[in-house]
This record gives C-alpha cells, structure tokens and sequence, in this order.
C-alpha cells in the first residue's frame, strides 16, 4: 500500500516537467517491484505456489502469463500485491498440498510475509551506499554568523536597512562565531534583552560589509523584537566516501538518520493527527515530490527513493489489518496458541476489512493530492 509519512508540503504540489514525472514515476514504480518482488522470490525460492504478480491494483492494463504466474501491470498506483492459491476455489492444487503458503511451517510463511519489509530496507541502504560512492551525500558546512532569510515590511529591521539575504556577524562588536543554530539564539536572546536600546549590527551584503542601527520594537511582553527570520550561516556541499568501508559508514549513519525521520513523521501523525494529517501522503503527493526533487537535483532522486523505500518498509510492519504487519500479527497469534489458527471466516473479515479501509485512505488521499495540484488549482 503505497501510504507515506512525509513532510509537510508546501501547497500546491506541482507536477511541471514530463522528465521530472517520469523519473519520478520510474522510481516509485521499482519500489513497489522492489516490495513485491521480495514476497515473491521468498516464496518461489522455497517452492510455494504463486498464481500472481502484480504492480497496481484494480483493471489490468497489462499482463504476461507465464507456466505457472500471470505477470500483470494494473490501473491504481496504491501498491501491487503477490496472489496465493491457497484459498481459490478454482485453483488445481488439492488443501492439503504441502507446497500451499498456509501449509508451511510459521517461520516459512513469515519470512514470505517479512520479505517485501526486508527487500525495500535492503533496497534503501544499497541506493544511499550507491549515493555516497557516486554523487556524495549532501552535507551542510557552518559558518559565523547568522543569516537573515525574511524581512518583514516596516519592521525595525527594514526601518534600519536589512535585507533578505544579509549575514549578521557582530553585535555590538561582538562577533557570533558560534555555528549551527547555536549562534541563532545567542542573537535572539540579545535582541530579546533590547527592547527600544540601539543595537550596532555588523552586516555581511555579499562583498560589502556595513554597520546598520537597529532599535528593537517592544512586544507586549517586554521583550525586543526586529522582526525578521533568522537561520545558520550554512552551505551544502556534496561529501563522496573515500573507499567501500567509509562508504559503509556514511551510508549507515545517513540510513540511521532516515529511519529515525520516517518513524518521527509517523509517529506524529499517529499521536498528533490534527496538527499532521498533512504529512500522510498517497501516490500523487509522493510523485509530486519525487519530480520536485528530479528538477532541483537528480542526486536528490536517491534520497528520495531511499527514504520512500524506508517508508514503504515501516507502514507495513504496523501490525495494522491489511498490511503486512497485520499478516505477521496473526501469524504470531497463532504461534502463541501453540500452532491453532483462527478460524478462517475470522482472519479472512479482519484482513478483508482493512484492505478496503486501506484502499478507501489510498483514494482519499489520491483525491486530496490530486486536488492540490498547481495545474488542477489554476483551473479551480
């Protein structure tokens, strides 16, 4: 199921370029191969029976029958899925053929079930482990001082002649030489101190460096403000490893990294569904962003596969009905009852209402991507 956790996006989502799209497209769709293909191969490696392989669900737009699986490209990006015999009523194999999924022992049937999870994860460290070898990663460098992104019209800061894009690197004589964000907020709590006092900023405009008076506005609770955005003084530029074992490391961290960002915006909108909702995304946004990302930088198009591939992987270890997670969730059920499934009336409606309920969210959220779209916006 195609669903991920993903920064707020700035609205509307464009998707100008063909090339872009295209791209984009191109990655998603190797994802979900990427996905399915783990479940099949685990299964076809063990000698389970597979009747299908699909990328899509709904009509069928394409399809290829080989001796034993029908290969088939369909018409709703959500996902794909791999089709078991296990419970066609048309199907030739006899209940209780051993080579039958629900015949296999627990641990064979949930590494068939796990491995969709572990081929996207795999996929994923192996794209960054291809980025920090190729293109590099992109890493910020820090320097002094704070940069002034915004102004605000008529602020105390425009009154004293800042502009967006100025570095601010003394006050008063007293140089920020603090990095990241650090200096930030040693210059926030400075300006906050002054309310109607006379700052002296030192400012960086490009080559031209200048001495602007700046008298912090009085808020309502005492404190000064100037009203600009303020950030640190940074620059990316792109760091390639040295050699496969600083490869190894690089990857690694920046894997660790992603990881921790997806299970962050999942948690978040589990918890906090209110405030962001909007990070959920379907296939749109995703694509959306994938030729967002395509048109600033192609590099940027392993990042973003890796971390969609990290999304894909999470989403489906919830052990929610419908998603892998919830397959295993049963699975070990069953594995605490000492080997006694469910009977099959039950598992069947549990797992057959949250594939429509996740099929309904997919639509939805088609639906909503598909509307915040620039080109269907303009048309509004």
């Amino acid at each position: 199921m195609m669903i991920a956790a993903l920064p707020a996006l700035a609205l509307p989502l464009g998707l100008e370029g063909p090339q872009s799209v295209f791209q984009a497209l191109a990655v998603l769709a190797a994802i979900i191969t990427i996905h399915e293909a783990g479940h099949f191969l685990a299964a076809r490696l063990q000698g389970i029976h597979v009747t299908k392989f699909a990328i899509g669900f709904g009509p069928t737009i394409a399809k290829f029958q080989g001796k034993k699986v029908e290969y088939s490209l369909r018409a709703f990006p959500l996902g794909g899925f791999v089709a078991f015999p296990d419970e066609d009523p048309e199907s030739s194999f006899k209940p209780d053929d051993p080579d039958l999924l629900k015949n296999r022992p627990i641990p064979a049937r949930a590494l068939v079930i796990s491995a969709g999870v572990l081929a996207n994860i795999l996929f994923a460290y192996t794209l960054l482990f291809s980025q920090v070898l190729t293109v590099g990663l992109v890493e910020q460098e820090y320097f002094p001082g704070v940069v002034v992104p915004d102004v605000i019209a008529n602020s105390a800061a425009a009154r004293a002649g800042i502009v967006a894009g100025d570095v601010v690197t003394a006050v008063n004589g007293h140089k920020l030489l603090r990095v990241r964000e650090a200096s930030v907020f040693e210059l926030v709590d400075t300006i906050k101190a002054n309310a109607n006092c006379k700052l002296n900023f030192s400012i960086q405009r490009g080559s031209a460096t200048m001495i602007l008076g700046v008298v912090p506005d009085k808020a309502l609770d005492g404190s000064g403000h100037i009203g600009v955005q303020l950030s640190a003084n940074r620059r990316p530029h792109k760091v390639k490893a040295d050699n496969v074992a600083d490869a190894t490391v690089k990857a690694t961290k920046e894997f660790s990294r992603l990881l921790a960002t997806v299970l962050d915006g999942l948690w978040q909108v589990f918890f906090n569904f209110a405030q962001t909702a909007d990070k959920l995304s379907g296939p749109v946004a995703i694509v959306a962003v994938g030729a967002e990302v395509a048109r600033a930088d192609s590099a940027g198009l392993f990042q973003f596969a890796a971390i969609v591939n990290i999304n894909l992987a999470v989403v489906n270890t919830l052990p929610l009905p419908g998603l892998d997670g919830g397959y295993l969730a049963l699975i070990a059920l069953e594995a605490l009852r000492g080997g006694k499934k469910l009977p099959y009336g039950i598992e069947q409606g549990i797992m057959s209402s949250g594939v429509l309920l996740l099929l309904a969210l997919g639509v939805m959220l088609m639906v909503r991507d598909t509307i915040n779209l620039g080109i269907v916006q303009q048309m509004l």
